[in-house]
Order: C-alpha cells, then structure tokens, then sequence
C-alpha cells in the first residue's frame, strides 16, 4: 500500500519569512498563507499554488511589516544569563558588605604585590633589549688559572682586539672600551662625569642615536660626543656643536655629536660621553705600553658576530689565543664570548662555569609574587566557603526550580571574577601610589605601561585567572549542595568540611613564616659583613681623586698645607681607593715557593704615611717610615699572603717582584677591600710616590665634617683651582658594596609584611564569620557561668593550633632554603635558633591580635541578645 506524499508550499519560502519578519508578525502571515495555498492546490494544482506562495512571500517583505519593535529583538540566550549572573553578582556584594570588602581589600593587595614584582621581573628581563643586534653582541672574558680554581675576568689585553679583527672572519664589528671619571669644563661650568674611550665601530655595535652631529667623530683624535643630558648641563639651551671642553686640565676637545641618553635599563645608563680611542691613548701613559702587550689585562672589548654565527663556537675557537702566542703565561688564559643577553642576569663565574646571578633573584621575586597572590585568593576561597550555611538555601531553590550544576558554577565563578576585576582597578590605583617607594627601595625608574597593549592584554588575562583560580573551590563545593536537604532544613556542612580551610590558612602561615625568617636572616647576613674587622678604621676617612695633573709632584708641600689647617689628623696616597682592589700579579716569588704555581698576589702602591692614615694594624714586625731609607725597597704583607708563603715569621724574608727584591718588613691584618662576603686575597703593599692617583685624608675628630672639608677645599683649590672639590666618605663606599644584598632584603622584607596582611585580613573574616556563627552557643556557655576569657580562648584556640603547625612546617623549610642560600657566601651569618623561635612567636601574636577583636567582641555581647536573635 502506497503512502500518500504530504503537499506543502516551498520549505526554504517559510524560512525566508521567518527570518526577516518579527516573530510574532512572521507566524500570522504564515498560517494566512498555508491556508490560501490549500485552496489553490484544489483549484490550480500544486505547481501554480507553490509559485503563487513564492510570489506571496517576496509582495510581503516591505519595510513596514519587516520593521521590529525593541522588544521583537532576539536576545540572545547567552547575553541574557550573563547579565543576570552579574546582577546576581552585584547584588550580592553589596548585601554583604564586610565580607566583600575584605576580599576585594586582599584580592587588591595581593595584586597590588604581583604587579609590582611582575614589573620589577619585566625590567630586569628587558635590560639591554634596546639594542638593534642584542642577539648578536657580546663582550670578551677571560678564565685564568692563578692556582687551584679557575678566576674569570672582563679585562682583556688591547692587541687581543686587532687579533680578532684580522684573523677571525665571525666577527662582524670588534671595539676596544676603557671607563673613566674626568673633570669636563665649559666655561665656568666643571664636572666630573663618566665616560667610555671607544673605537669608532662602538657607535655602530649599541646603536648609537645621535640626535647632531656625526659617529664618524670617534675615528679622530680631539673630539668628543655628548649624551644630551650632559649637553644641557654643560651648554644649558646653547648649540654645543663644535665647542670646546677641556678634559683633566690638560686637553682641549671639540663637540662633534649630541646623542641620546641610554636607556636606565642598560649596561651604558652612567655613560655620559664617548671619546675617540686615539684620544686615550694619546694621552694615557699605560695605554700607550700596553698597545702591543699581551699581558696587560685592563680593557673591554666588545664585538658583534656576524648574523647566524655561534656565540659558543666562536669561544672555542679564540679559547687558546694567548697561549698559541710567544711566551705563554703562567696564568693560562682562556678567552671567550659572554653574550649580552647575559650580561645582566648570569654575570657571575665560579671556576669556569657560569652560575647565574641576578636571575636567581628574579625567580626568587617572581615566585614570591605568585605566593603571594594565591595568599589572597586563599581569603576568597575559605570566606567563600565558611559562608556555605547562608548560602545553601538559596542554592537549594535554584537547583529545585530547574538550575543545573553548571549554571549555578558559572554563577559563582561571575561573583569571583567581577571581585578579581574590581580589586585589578584598585590594585591600579595601589600600584600608581606605591611605585615611586618602590622605585627608591628597589633602585630602578619603572612605570606603568599605559601605552603598550600587551600590558592591557597581560592584565586582562591575569585578572581571569586570579578570579578562576579564587573561585574554582568554592563554585565547585557551593554547587555540590543537595536541595532536598537544604530545603528541608536539615543541611548542616560537614566536620570534613573545614579540613580544606584549616590546610588552606596553615598554608597562609606557613608561607607568612618563612618569609618572616627569611627577611631576619638576610638582614642580619648584611649587617655580620658590615660588622667584620675591615683591617682599617673607616670613621672620618675620605678619598680624593687626583684627575688634576697639578695634584701630582707635591705630596710633601700639600701633606703640610693640610695638616697645617688642623682640620686632617692624617694624610696619604695611594694606587686606588681603600675600598677596591685594582689589580694584581703573578710575577712574585719568595723563598720555598713551589715552582708549578702561579698565585696572584694583589698589588697595592702608597706613600709612607698610609697606615697611619687609614689606621691599619701592624701585627708583626714594623710600619713603613722615612726614618729607614731601605723602605724604597721593602714590603708589608697581610695575613693572607703570609699564609699563602708559609712563612712562620715573614720579618726579613726576600720577595722578588717583577725583577726587584724587596725586604718584608711588616704584616698587616687583613684589610677588606673587596667582596666583603668571601676571605680577603693574598695582597702586598710597597712605597711609590710615582704609580699613585688616589689622596686619602683622615678628617680630625675635634671639627665637624662640614668645617673639615671646607678648610680642605681651600687647600686643594690652591694648587688646582679648576678642578671641582670631589670627595667620598670611605664609610659610604664600604656601604655600597651591600647594595643588592640590602635591596633585596627589603624587598623582601615589604612582600613579607604584605603577605602577613593578607594572611591576617581572612583570618580576620574568618574569626567573625565564627563568632557570628557561634552566637547562640556564646550566649548558652555565658547563662553557664564562662567568662570573657573563656569564651576568648575557645574563638582562638583552632588558629593558635594552626599557627603552631605552620610554624612546625615553615622552621624547616626556611632552615633548607636559607641554608642553600648562606653557602654562596664564604664569610657568613649562623641560623640561630632564637631567630626561628621570634619569628613563630611573632606570627603567633599577630594572630591573637587579629583574633581578639572578634572574640572579644563576640563574648562581651548580651547573653539575652545572643540568644534571641537566634
């Protein structure tokens, strides 16, 4: 049997008419026009009815009966929930006022330290990206092997750049760079200022942007580029092309090029000019010895490979250099190639291998960050979930009306990610007032990146996911409420169900703990250092460069004229500052030396009356004095060096030194000149009027330092009156040498009171949220007799014991990890145990602190109020 076909008007006509007529409109015109087809099929046939309700169709489509009223238009399901979820949202954080406060207030504050710390990581990441062939530029170093270990250095003998030049066809671009402090005079203006002596190719290599003027002025000998702020210091608004400058007192130059200043973020940021190498040699005697010697180790030298070589490659083929060479030193030198992308971050070396450095710190911070983000979302989860009794009806009601599981996530995760986006608006705001603190403790100049898209991007991003990770515990455990239970009543949250929360603020604590510790024990790592006999007295010690060629030839004249002022207890000169090692030797021998090591010896040069100057320790034998003519060819050693010789009593030993005898005379107490975290280095010290640069000056005590140094001006003045009066406290030089360690100790020292905040604003929700939840328990124990404290100790007893456990957990770890960290310094601090005991009881009063109020509060309260309101 045959099924009749069903005869209908033309499918895609309908479809037509439905979608470009209102919906309501649409449904009328269609059951006129089914009718109507009907009757033509009786009467014409299906062929003329189908073409007749095409025709219909397409006589409808006017304007008129297309147009849509606002409330014809389709809203699509997706917008409509959304705009629900976030009145829901919205609604429900202004219901509960306090506890949406404390978790926007942590949320932003945990923020606020992320993007601190993610804009402090991003510029040490960016440092020295400002160059067009970052990739492909690097600076020379040397391994030398002194004696045991292998010692790695940045200087580098001057042939060694026309070496690499001529014979190694991977190097693109090769300049030679020497770094000193002049005084620069235009005019009435004098300063001292900062700059490199380079080849003409090191415009080229750090793309040089030269706003006047031509790079081309580096390959003369008389001229002179300067960085624009220099310019202005010099020239004010004047045009300083082709002005002269005087550099030292001594050589007129000509301004050929202004250039702008190097980013701060940057290996060149206290650049301030760029001179010609010929300059330099012209009028610097050691350059002009060291042009073809292979074993004077005072100069950089940068290179930029040609595009695809090899950094490594390269390395290994200019490794033996030297010893390839005539007479190969003892040292045995190794050069190689450290690539600027490496400068900054992985500057460190330790017997040959690179072991990082500054990145280190970066993880470290970065991680930090992270840490303390999650303390904050940790806030949000254990609020989220104390609350869960308030809460279970109104999931229960939406469950038993139809809303499934994942629409009742979806609506939680709306709450977390609009209190993620408020506290990202306000943590803005933080960070806007907090940068310029931070920008002074952590030394940089770092700003917002309003204009950069990707910062706009990256927030955006972070925002989500700091709302995602707040919120996946709670949506997930709100959700997970059965209705029937809730709805009848009888829901109560489980024993279990505090587990995650107390886990979740021993891990706040814990946290908090260690960064206390850690903070302590860094400090005092920094202040064991500075608290180390430095072999000298610092107290009223200053330097005084000698850039003016008329300080030299009148030591004995400008000794007297400055005692004379009664404002200097003693004077002397020296090869360096007291605080820095410039270099030292492995031409020394000495009796019983072993004939298959080559030690460095650190060489120091000064005048008779140094030790008393800078007040050094004689501990055996005597100080050099004009009263013995013999002293021109003696010696004192410190303790290192005796050691080094073995000599049981080195009084009258023979030292051979680059071809000359002298006599030891003396041991001096190791004196601090260097790295103040690792043991002083086997050092030597001779009498030269002659290989000295440096006046140090012992301020008399009886004046103050103001009147001291001016009556000290006017002596210096006498014999170089264009020369500015630079001086430096010898104290604050010492000082600098903890720089890093200093700033990262209070860096860590802020993100640690930061995370305690954090830690203690939930804990402060949390011990309301309980004291608000126990009322009517507080009400019945107080009718029984209990008194404040009682009902205090019953409130704080579950967070004491929490802290007690993070303590019991945050001990150890910060023991494992301080450790590790104390072993990169040879001279350093102990793990005390009372440092661990004032950091657990520290966290412990924090917390009673935070905990009392509530408790307090809550156990003050009317017994009959209690227990009515309930």
């Amino acid at each position: 049997m045959n099924t009749p076909r069903t005869v209908g008007p033309p499918r895609w006509a309908t479809h037509v008419l439905h979608w470009l007529c209102p919906p309501h409109r649409a449904e009328e015109l269609e059951g006129d026009l089914h009718e109507l087809f009907q009757q033509r099929v009786k009467a014409a046939g299906l062929h003329q009815a189908r073409w007749r309700y095409v025709r219909d169709v397409l006589s409808l489509l006017r304007p008129s009966l297309m147009k849509r009223e606002k409330s014809d238009q389709p809203k699509p399901a997706t917008t409509t929930m959304l705009r629900n979820y976030s009145k829901i949202a919205f609604r429900t954080l202004i219901k509960n006022k306090g506890y949406s406060f404390i978790n926007i207030g942590g949320l932003a504050v945990g923020m606020t330290v992320a993007m601190l710390i993610g804009l402090w990581v991003y510029d040490e990441l960016s440092f020295n990206r400002q160059f067009r062939n970052y990739d492909r530029i690097a600076r020379l170093w040397q391994f030398v092997k002194f004696d045991v270990e292998k010692a790695s250095y940045d200087v580098l003998p001057i042939p060694l750049a026309e070496e690499l030049r001529s014979k190694y066809p991977d190097f693109e671009k090769v300049s030679l760079s020497v770094t000193r402090s002049v005084i620069l005079a235009a005019g009435d203006q004098k300063f001292t200022k900062t700059g490199s002596y380079v080849e003409p190719s090191f415009a080229d290599i750090f793309s040089l942007n030269l706003l006047s003027g031509t790079p081309s002025a580096l390959a003369e000998v008389n001229t002179i580029l300067l960085s624009e702020s220099l310019a202005k210091t010099l020239f004010g608004s004047t045009d300083p092309l082709n002005k002269l400058i005087r550099i030292n007192n001594r050589q007129d130059v000509k301004v050929a090029g202004i250039y702008q200043d190097y980013p701060v973020n940057s290996a060149f940021t206290d650049v301030t000019f760029l001179a010609p190498w010929t300059l330099f040699v012209a009028v610097d005697e050691g350059a002009k010895r060291d042009q073809n010697d292979w074993d004077s180790n005072s100069y950089q030298i940068f290179a930029q490979l040609k595009p695809g070589i090899d950094v490594d490659l390269v390395s290994t083929k200019i490794k033996d250099v030297r010893m390839k060479r005539d007479n190969p030193p003892g040292y045995k030198p190794e050069f190689f190639l450290h690539p600027m992308s490496k400068w900054h971050l992985y500057n460190e070396f330790k017997n040959g291998v690179n072991t990082g450095g500054m990145i280190t710190f970066v993880w470290l911070f970065g991680v930090i960050g992270v840490i303390v983000l999650l303390l904050a979302c940790i806030n949000f989860m254990n609020l989220s979930t104390a609350r869960s009794e308030k809460r279970a009806k109104e999931v229960g009601i939406r469950k038993a009306v139809g809303s499934v599981r994942s629409q009742l996530i979806a609506q939680f995760f709306s709450e977390s990610l609009l209190m993620a986006m408020l506290a990202f608006g306000l943590s803005v705001l933080f960070v806007q007032l907090a940068l310029p603190v931070f920008n002074q403790v952590a030394e940089k100049k770092m700003l917002i990146l309003w204009a950069n898209p990707l910062f706009w991007f990256a927030a955006l991003g972070f925002s989500l996911l700091t709302g995602l990770i707040a919120g996946i515990y709670p949506a997930l455990y709100l959700s997970s409420f059965q209705p029937v239970k809730v709805l009848k009543g009888t829901f109560r949250a489980n024993r279990l169900a505090a587990v995650p929360r107390r886990v979740l603020v021993g891990f706040q604590f814990t946290v908090s703990v260690t960064l206390i510790i850690g903070t302590v024990i860094v400090f005092r790592q920094i202040e064991h250092a500075k608290n180390r006999p430095v072999g000298y007295s610092r107290r009223g010690l200053i330097e005084i460069g000698m850039n003016a060629p008329e300080l030299f030839g009148h030591y004995t004249v400008l000794r007297n004229d400055l005692l004379n002022t009664g404002a200097v207890a003693g004077m002397s000169e020296s090869s360096g500052s007291v605080t820095v090692q410039y270099g030292g030797t492995t031409d020394i021998s000495w009796k019983g030396k072993k004939t298959d090591t080559k030690p460095l010896v650190m060489s120091n040069y000064v005048t008779h009356d140094y030790g008393k100057t800078v007040g050094w320790q004689v501990k055996e034998g005597r100080d050099f004095s004009r009263d013995f003519t013999t002293d021109s060819s003696s010696m004192l050693l410190n303790k290192a060096a005796v050691k080094l010789m073995g000599f049981n009593h080195p009084i009258g030993e023979i030292i051979r030194q680059s071809g000359k005898e002298y006599t030891v005379i003396g041991m001096i107490d190791d004196m601090v000149k260097e790295d103040p975290f690792k043991p002083v280095n086997p050092s030597f010290f001779a009498v030269s009027y002659r290989n000295v640069n440096t006046i140090n000056l012992r301020l008399a005590p009886h004046l103050s330092a103001t009147e001291a140094l001016a009556k000290v001006e006017q002596v210096v003045k006498r014999y170089s009156p264009d020369t500015p009066f630079d001086y430096k406290f010898v104290d604050d030089q010492y000082g600098q040498k903890f720089g890093t360690e200093e700033r990262i100790g209070r860096l860590a020292g802020g993100f640690a009171i930061l995370a305690i905040l954090i830690s203690c604003l939930g804990l402060f929700g949390l011990a309301s949220f309980m004291a608000e939840q126990r009322t009517k328990e507080i009400g019945i124990r107080k009718v029984l007799g209990a008194s404040v404290f009682n009902v205090w100790r019953l409130l704080s007893r579950e967070f004491v014991i929490l802290v007690v456990i993070a303590f019991c957990l945050a001990a150890p770890l910060a023991y494992y990890i301080l450790s590790d960290w104390l072993q990169n310094y040879q001279y350093r601090t102990e793990l005390s145990w009372w440092i661990f005991a004032l950091a657990g009881a520290g966290a412990l009063m924090v917390t009673l602190l935070t905990i009392s109020f509530q408790a307090i509060k809550a156990a003050l309260m009317d017994s009959v109020k209690s227990l009515r309101s309930e």
